[in-house]
């Protein structure tokens, strides 16, 4: 294998860790662990510098053009190729909990696309926008939610706000 092979696996491990260690210490907080909760998240920080750092010593990492276009790519992907393939092996195990998993994110990847893509005509009109992501399915909207995710019918408190 060579370095830029190792750069990429390696990126995809630090990248998997940070967004375990989150989740990991959601669930420490939740169990009334706060401690362990902070020394997770504390090394999901860690994480993501290390996974920066390889991604940006791959080259991937472009302009912000670039970065919306490879974005749109990357969404696309997923929603026409990677998540209909999963959805129908789901379907075939009768995994009802991994297929509505797949389907949820098949539906907001399409939307993340069609995000990017207006991101991307409107690059350089800033345009200042808020977004609210859904803490159930990751439906993610332009302004406050109003009423149930469409998604998967979240109610509108269990928005969140990005900053």
């Amino acid at each position: 294998m060579s370095s830029k092979d190792n750069l990429k696996a390696a990126f995809t491990g630090e990248s998997m860790a940070n967004r375990t260690y989150l989740a990991f210490a959601k669930k420490a907080d939740e169990e009334g662990y706060p401690q362990v909760a902070k020394l997770f998240r504390a090394a999901a920080a860690a994480e993501t510098i290390h996974a920066f750092n390889h991604l940006q010593r791959m080259g991937g990492i472009g302009t912000t053009m670039e970065n919306l276009k490879e974005a749109v790519n990357g969404e696309t992907y997923e929603f026409e190729t990677m998540y209909p393939t999963f959805i129908e092996e789901a379907k075939a195990e009768g995994d009802n909990r991994a297929l509505w998993s797949f389907e949820v994110a098949n539906k907001v990847e399409r939307v993340h696309a069609r995000l990017y893509e207006k991101a991307l005509e409107e690059l350089g009109n800033n345009k200042e926008v808020d977004y609210y992501v859904c803490g159930v399915c990751g439906h993610t909207i332009e302004g406050e939610p109003e009423g149930n995710c469409p998604i998967c019918g979240a109610p509108a408190s269990k928005f969140e706000k990005i900053n």
